[in-house]
């Protein structure tokens, strides 16, 4: 076969790579279909720039993608690399040699300072790339307020201040268009959001760097007693009684 290709490991399927852009996935519309539950829907693509072949792992499968055994966010491919999307293994055939080093990924632009807060937006922007549905949405600036616990207002202002550093012209998608810049750039692994119980929350958990982030606190819970406990004493403290009878 002429030219750069994939072939699937378990299949033997060889399916030679498009001119530009070749979409590896679980999905009905890409052009690489792995049968394999590891796989999202759109995994990775494949690029061809001239000569050179790279993969690109889209960030939407908690499985990611790895080659010859390294996980990776953006890699340059050689001949003979075996290429794994979650547990499904492909190899790649057919790239001229070339003098690139392998161990080098292509990067895009040197990611922007960012601020704790602005973590957190980004981070809850791309939460739902973790679900297993191609082409999902990122949060709006509402879902995003509510995970927070913050205004919609403030978080449409950490937006503007992302569009700016990340410089994502104005126009239509733009949320799209920054989560897909931080998760080409491998800024953000969104994970599942996870529950904590409120009575195991550390000063460093309470959101207290800003007013707009303080979680509210429903009048007269600060000063409630505890049964068996003065309202002042902390979750370290013991009363003189308490500590009498532990000490017999």
């Amino acid at each position: 076969m002429e030219g750069p290709f994939i072939r699937i490991e378990d299949s033997g399927l060889v399916v030679p790579l498009r001119p530009d852009v070749t979409t590896v996935g679980r999905g009905r519309g890409v052009d690489v279909r792995l049968e394999d539950p590891s796989v999202s829907r759109l995994h990775a693509e494949i690029v061809r720039r001239g000569p050179y072949v790279y993969v690109v792992d889209m960030g939407l499968s908690r499985n990611g993608t790895r080659v010859n055994g390294r996980p990776i966010a953006r890699r340059v491919l050689e001949d003979g690399d075996v290429v794994s999307f979650g547990t499904a293994r492909c190899r790649m055939g057919g790239i001229p040699r070339e003098e690139v080093d392998p161990d080098v990924e292509l990067r895009r632009a040197v990611a922007p300072e960012l601020t704790r807060r602005e973590v957190d937006v980004l981070t809850a922007l791309c939460r739902p790339a973790l679900s297993d549905e191609a082409f999902v949405a990122p949060a709006t600036a509402r879902d995003i307020a509510g995970e927070l616990v913050v205004t919609e207002a403030a978080v449409k202002q950490h937006l503007l201040r992302l569009y700016q550093k990340f410089r994502i012209p104005e126009g239509a998608n733009r949320r799209t268009r920054l989560a897909n810049e931080v998760i080409a750039m491998g800024l953000v692994r969104p994970l599942p959001p996870v529950h904590v119980p409120p009575q195991s929350r550390g000063p460093a958990d309470s959101r207290q760097a800003t007013g707009e982030f303080r979680r509210p606190v429903p009048p007269g819970v600060a000063h409630r007693a505890v049964a068996g406990r003065p309202a002042n004493a902390g979750p370290g403290r013991t009363t003189a009684g308490t500590a009498g009878r532990r000490a017999s």
